[in-house]
């Protein structure tokens, strides 16, 4: 699944592509992606007329702003954006297609079908979920050293787990959670609440370094992870732990391991991270 970095590449991207243009017809293939409102008809009816004058994104949904609405849409593990011509071809994994009043057409295209698109009037996205429900941005003043160590210390989750959780900090997932983890020196298995206030320091400085480092990079391509115009990102090149299974350690040259935690593949370093 895309994480922070990967979204926020998506989302400056996209804003070159389709800021200023106007949405003059929809086309839904997959009804199911289209979360809220339920009535597909009336997605689109709100939809049609609306110019789009920004896009950004929270934690790992994008935000399509509009002259009266918000569209919220989240990539899930394969889903992607690219913007076309009306007569170049697509696939039966294209779902969702957007034309604009000049002629071209954004694609929603998700061969898993997981994603996810909610609409709502401007001013409501936050008040709602999904957004609602999402804890503080890493980039933002609200995520601060004692904001993080008192959210950790009241769980007795292994410290990935509790990463993961998006009320926690947004934007993070198996990629960054397992990198920012090596870098503060931490084992992935660790209880959250027993941590040393040191490490809290570490980690809390480690997950903003390591998320910058990555969108600055363009994000990290894994998988089948590029941009809206087909652009493959350049952090995979920096992951130290993630990936490299029984690859030996940057740092010390000790074999990486990899074991599971809350039902996720994870991988560290057993000499880093004492």
């Amino acid at each position: 699944m895309p994480e922070l970095p990967e979204v926020e590449t998506v989302r400056r991207t996209l804003l070159q592509l389709v800021k200023g243009k106007t949405i003059k017809q929809i086309t839904i293939y997959w009804p199911k992606i289209i979360k809220k409102p339920d009535d597909i008809d009336q997605f689109r009816d709100a939809l049609v007329g609306q110019t789009i004058h920004d896009v950004k994104r929270r934690g790992k949904f994008l935000k399509f702003i509009l002259d009266d609405y918000v569209l919220v849409s989240h990539l899930r593990m394969e889903g992607r954006y690219g913007l076309y011509k009306p007569d170049e071809e697509y696939d039966h994994h294209t779902h969702v297609f957007f034309s604009f009043e000049d002629g071209t057409q954004l694609r929603y295209r998700d061969v898993r079908k997981f994603g996810t698109m909610h609409l709502f009037k401007i001013g409501e996205e936050e008040n709602e979920p999904p957004l609602s429900l999402l804890g503080p941005e890493p980039f933002s003043k609200e995520f601060t050293e004692a904001y993080l160590q008192d959210r950790l210390k009241k769980t007795t989750r292994k410290i990935k787990a509790a990463l993961l959780d998006q009320t926690v900090v947004v934007g993070l997932g198996n990629i960054y959670v397992d990198e920012a983890l090596f870098r503060a020196g931490i084992r992935p298995e660790r209880i959250a609440n027993q941590l040393t206030s040191a490490e809290y320091k570490l980690l809390h400085r480690e997950i903003i370094a390591t998320l910058e480092e990555a969108v600055a990079k363009g994000g990290s391509t894994v998988r089948s992870y590029v941009n809206t115009q087909g652009e493959i990102g350049m952090f995979q090149l920096q992951l130290f732990v993630y990936g490299r299974t029984n690859e030996p350690c940057k740092q010390c040259g000790t074999i990486l391991t990899k074991t599971v935690v809350g039902g996720r593949g994870t991988h560290y370093c057993e000499n880093c991270q004492k």
